[in-house]
């Protein structure tokens, strides 16, 4: 799935493809938040991105994909 996070005073967002569902990405987003933490995800690749919160401008949560069908998927 893929995740937009929108960083304050910075005109870029950082986007990444989660293996997470919806679910658990929100619920990190909001313990990150309330906590005053910092903001953990890991994206497909294992690849690890660290935000501070104090800086979150949003969080956009996509849908979950289907698996697509065609050649790339061999």
């Amino acid at each position: 799935m893929e995740v937009k996070i929108g960083i304050q005073n910075i005109g870029r967002e950082i986007v990444l493809e989660s293996a997470q569902d919806a679910d658990s990405v929100a619920k990190l987003v909001e313990e990150s938040i309330s906590k005053g933490a910092e903001l953990r995800l890991t994206d497909e690749k294992g690849r690890v991105v660290i935000i501070p919160a104090n800086v979150l401008g949003y969080v956009e949560i996509g849908a979950e994909e289907a698996r697509r069908v065609g050649f790339g998927q061999l």
